[in-house]
């Protein structure tokens, strides 16, 4: 099809109408992200509590579309910086996510730049010398390092090294592709050996989390009896338990039953946009 087509065809179906102010209102609303405090999420984070606490460097992992990113993001939300005039800023915990393929300088520029320093030129050596003195100069306790599975086989000796020369709880974010390659050197899984799987939900802590999304996220004007057995029966076989996708086929849904002019999420409506996720 050409561009002259195209135009053609664009003419004859007209304008896409907008939705009115108040569905667009909503529609923005159901578009916003949000954090929700589940079970699975505290305790991942009293497990990294202890680990910083005691300073011992570990790994998280789990299946991709499960909440990990959130989760771990969260706990550092929760150790808020202290600045004080004319001193470096303490901030306890780092939470950085690193590009595909990432390299010894990659790493380094995250960290410097998440610490809000500027990244300098110079050599790996001269580079990973600033890191080091900006992590000190802050306090640093803890680095979690997500997609940790996107460091280059060399680089993980890097991350051993930040442990070992400041004495930082050091946090592999990853799947299972990340136990893969750290498996393959005896040295850095012997640094990051313990252990935390951040699982799908299942049974009735999934019920629980369909129930907490319809009333703390969704919040449409009737309720839609989400955790009813043939609402359920729809969500568990299009999702399998993940909590990503959960959030994406119920936000569909609300918009699409509100854009339909329903005041809740119908059956029909919940088949049809979960029947796209399969």
């Amino acid at each position: 099809m050409t561009a002259q087509d195209a135009k053609i065809v664009a003419k004859r179906l007209g304008d896409i109408e907008l939705p009115s102010d108040q569905l667009q209102a909503e529609i923005k609303r159901l578009n916003r992200k949000n954090v929700v405090n589940l079970k699975q999420v505290e305790v991942l984070h009293q497990w990294l509590e202890g680990k910083r606490q005691a300073r011992q460097s570990c790994r998280v992992v789990g299946e991709s579309r499960t909440g990990k990113t959130v989760a771990c993001n969260s706990y550092r939300l929760r150790h808020k910086p202290i600045q004080e005039v004319g001193k470096p800023p303490i901030v306890p915990v780092v939470y950085i996510q690193i590009p595909q393929e990432c390299g010894a300088k990659d790493l380094f520029k995250a960290i410097i730049e998440h610490l809000k320093y500027q990244m300098t030129k110079g050599t790996v050596a001269e580079i990973r010398d600033r890191m080091l003195r900006v992590l000190k100069s802050c306090g640093v306790e803890m680095l979690i390092i997500d997609e940790a599975d996107r460091l280059k086989p060399k680089t993980f000796a890097e991350v051993r090294d930040i442990f070992d020369n400041l004495n930082i709880a050091v946090v592999l974010v990853g799947t299972d592709r990340l136990d893969a390659v750290i498996k393959k050197d005896e040295q850095v899984y012997n640094r990051f050996r313990a252990c935390h799987r951040f699982g799908k939900l299942s049974g009735d802590d999934f019920v629980d989390v369909v129930g907490i999304w319809e009333q703390n996220i969704l919040k449409l004007p009737v309720a839609s009896n989400l955790t009813g057995k043939r609402m359920m029966k729809i969500l568990g076989e299009a999702t399998g338990g993940y909590v990503g996708l959960l959030d994406m086929i119920l936000r569909e849904a609300a918009i699409r039953a509100l854009k339909k002019g329903l005041s809740k999420i119908d059956l029909a409506t919940l088949k049809e946009v979960a029947g796209e996720y399969k």
